[in-house]
């Protein structure tokens, strides 16, 4: 075990190219995971971590949002191998200490790549670097802490930028907001602007909550689940495990995804015996290989099938009480559904005739429905229409308020939705602000604050003075990525509290600070009444307790709540109205003021010690009502749309490898799709291929095209890719993320939610010729 990272970084040369495999995890699943946490951490840390995750008592996993039981007992491994993965990348004893800035610089770093930087273990003490320095060098917490103060104060509100990464727990996310709003200013936007921003756009003017519908229980319990625009045996692995559950008890699954994604085909459950020796179980019934962009024109077919079977037998498929007494603009939905093109379907979808309609067949038949999607269906132009769409065959057969039924947006950070759910918001309701300025008897800014798109184009525009980072990887999560590095270095101050390095470090502001924290699963006992934790929320509205018991790395490193509670001090004052130190000394009192301002988190400090935690009011799931403008559901009515790239062009998606967690990379093995040692690549239809007049293998440049708002067509460019033949949808390709970052423009969003088109992007490539 080395204590030290890779020497040698990333050589694309070493592309090695595999057919894709048709089932996920298994014993292979099992050798990795392990493998993973023994080469970072070790024998006796790696079993002390992995027997504690996602436990009573433990510590959440730090890779997906994905539940657990609240109803039965859990298993002892209670976990996958990419949450083992994540684990073991904050385990590691591989450190990064003073010597490692002092011998790399500025200019070295900035030639790395994620891999190389991450790998090279965790950070033990804080750094700085300022203006015409080459190097970071160490600083004390409080002279890091009195710098950010001094920066703060020199400029205004509307100038400083408070970035939220997923990772961060209720607590964190709620003294972090209110710190923002403290120094006056709503600028906090979030990993979720890149994300699900569309699902909440989505479902909350239609269903009245801007999260999922259903519990774990009923994924188990539903007749029939769709999942669409997302790859769970990579991102979420737990998800397998209760599709397999649901099977098991009758269910059916329909997987809608433009690549052929192994753990939906088959699933071989590692811990039965068939998952070990056998075949395992093939989850998908039936598997819809869409065209990136085609599921509004799905949906919106299935809707008009589901409306011709009511015609054909009334009652039978409608659930009409339902819709009659808690739904409007059906009368207008109906008439839109009513013809259908289904050659422009076709088109828009890549699937037949035939395809959709056997589909569609499963819906009527289906007495309790389930919708599941991830980022495929959130990141396009119309992406909030797609999801609107889904909420609108949902309606239809009543399927909220029942079990085994409902919207279930799958996220893909730990607690994604935890911080949304504490404030971390650039649009702040004005109720939760009247009930701050009510518990902390100080003004909170009304004035709306930017979003992750709109924090680009303010550092583009030099409008940023101050840009705190809690966690993640701003540079790297982004769109646009050579004109945000430019802006970032324009900035006067960059903070980033983080574990490990990565490329916002080095892309870095003229005053650049990096404050190392402690992980999901350390220990933090430098309180005056011991060990603390913390809490999250998962996918399904749970709220329950995390708690790390490893000893960290290094002395040096300070819980989150504790770094934020002192730069509020060393930027306030200590005699601010709010009471800053006695939230970082016991976690305790910050609960206590989140349950007089956040609804349903009353007695938050006795309900959070539950065993199981517990479950926040979702009406729509416990009472079958909907909090929207009428008090009723909304149906509603979308143009079909679709993304028609014109000829000589495909439509590329980004994608995560099955070695990564967004910007971190564990390694460089996509095994499942057989791409490793190597990430540069994209993945495209062989006819597709040979269309464009390349070969397999063959090195490319790439090239996207967008036409804005004012009708001029800008590019981007991404060099150095290699093309490799995959069987993808036709007309579509894969790329992965940040290295296909570049090729998106800014203003390539989804319209309403503002979130980048990271599925949407129309690419051509050109010979690749070595400078």
């Amino acid at each position: 075990m080395s204590k030290h990272g890779p020497l040698a970084d990333i050589n694309e040369a070493d592309l090695e190219v595999h057919p894709p495999k048709t089932s996920a995890a298994g014993i292979e699943a099992v050798g990795v995971a392990l493998g993973r946490g023994l080469a970072q951490a070790g024998v006796a840390r790696t079993a002390r971590a992995l027997l504690r995750v996602n436990q009573h008592n433990g510590f959440d996993c730090p890779g997906c949002a994905w539940p657990e039981s609240i109803t039965g007992n859990r298993k002892i491994a209670e976990f996958c191998e990419n949450g083992a993965k994540a684990i073991a990348e904050e385990n590691t004893l591989r450190t990064v200490t003073p010597a490692f800035w002092d011998e790399h610089s500025i200019a070295d770093l900035e030639g790395k790549t994620e891999y190389w930087l991450g790998s090279q273990g965790r950070m033990t003490e804080p750094m700085v670097i300022r203006p015409g320095e080459t190097h970071y060098s160490p600083i004390s917490w409080q002279g890091a802490f009195d710098l950010i103060g001094e920066h703060i104060r020199a400029t205004t509100p509307e100038r400083c930028v408070f970035y939220t990464s997923g990772r961060t727990a209720n607590e964190t996310a709620f003294i972090y907001q209110l710190f923002a709003r403290a120094i006056g200013t709503n600028n906090l936007p979030d990993c979720s602007n890149m994300c699900h921003e569309s699902s909440g756009s989505a479902l909350t003017p239609t269903i009245g909550i801007g999260k999922g519908t259903v519990s774990l229980e009923d994924i188990h319990d539903a007749e029939l689940v769709f999942v669409a625009g997302q790859n769970p045996g990579t991102n979420h692995p737990r998800m397998l495990s209760a599709l397999q559950e649901c099977k098991k008890r009758g269910g059916k699954v329909v997987a809608i995804n433009p690549l052929p994604e192994a753990g939906l085909l088959n699933f071989k459950d590692p811990q039965t015996v068939q998952g070990i020796v056998g075949n395992g179980i093939a989850l998908a019934d039936e598997f819809l290989q869409i065209k990136v962009g085609g599921d509004l024109a799905l949906f919106q077919a299935l809707g008009h099938l589901l409306l011709e079977a009511e015609k054909r037998s009334p009652g039978a498929v409608v659930d009409q009480k339902f819709v009659q007494s808690q739904t409007q603009g059906f009368t207008e939905y109906a008439a839109a559904r009513e013809t259908l093109d289904w050659a422009e379907t076709e088109l828009a979808t890549g699937l037949s005739r035939a395809e959709i309609t056997t589909v569609a067949g499963m819906l009527i038949r289906s007495k309790a429905t389930i919708i599941c999607w991830a980022l495929g269906l959130t990141q396009q132009p119309h992406s909030v229409d797609t999801l609107k769409e889904i909420i609108n065959v949902l309606l239809l057969q009543g399927n909220f308020g029942k079990k085994g039924a409902g919207a279930c947006p799958v996220r893909g950070h730990s607690n994604v939705q935890g911080d949304r759910t504490m404030g971390i918001w650039e649009k702040p309701r004005p109720g939760f602000l009247d009930a701050l300025e009510k518990e902390f008897g100080i003004p909170m800014p009304r004035e709306h604050g930017v979003d992750a798109v709109r924090a680009q184009q303010a550092f583009e525009e030099n409008a940023v003075d101050v840009f705190v980072s809690m966690g993640g990887n701003f540079a790297a999560a982004c769109s646009d990525t050579e004109a945000l590095e430019a802006g970032m270095k324009r900035a006067g101050l960059t903070v980033h509290i983080s574990t490990k390095p990565n490329r916002s470090h080095v892309v870095h502001g003229k005053t650049s600070l990096i404050l190392p924290t402690l992980g999901r699963t350390d220990s933090d006992v430098k309180h005056p009444d011991g060990r603390q934790f913390l809490s999250v929320e998962d996918s399904m509205s749970v709220i329950h307790s995390t708690q790390g018991r490893l000893e960290p790395v290094s002395d040096h490193l300070l819980a989150e709540p504790v770094i934020i509670a002192r730069m509020a001090a060393a930027t306030l004052g200590e005699d601010h109205p709010i009471n800053w130190r006695a939230m970082a000394e016991d976690y305790d009192v910050i609960r206590d003021h989140i349950s007089r301002v956040i609804p349903g988190f009353e007695d938050f400090n006795t309900r959070v010690r539950n065993r199981n935690g517990f479950v926040l009011p979702n009406p729509p799931r416990d009472t079958r009502t909907f909090k929207t403008s009428t008090g009723l559901a909304h149906f509603t009515v979308s143009p079909l749309e679709y993304l028609n790239p014109p000829a000589g062009h495909l439509i590329l998606q980004t994608v995560r490898s099955h070695d990564q967690y967004n910007t971190t990379f564990y390694g460089l093995d996509d095994r499942y799709r057989g791409i490793s040692e190597g990430r540069r690549v994209v993945l495209i239809h062989p006819e597709d291929l040979a269309q464009a007049g390349f070969a397999d293998r063959d090195m490319v440049d790439v090239i996207s095209s967008f036409t804005g708002s004012d009708g001029v067509t800008t590019e981007r460019r991404a060099n150095s890719f290699r093309l490799v033949g995959y069987p993808t949808a036709k007309g579509c390709a894969a790329a992965y993320f940040p290295e296909a970052n570049a090729l998106v423009h800014r203003e390539l969003v989804a319209r309403e939610s503002n979130t980048p088109g990271f599925k949407a992007i129309t690419v051509r490539f050109v010979a690749h010729k070595e400078s």
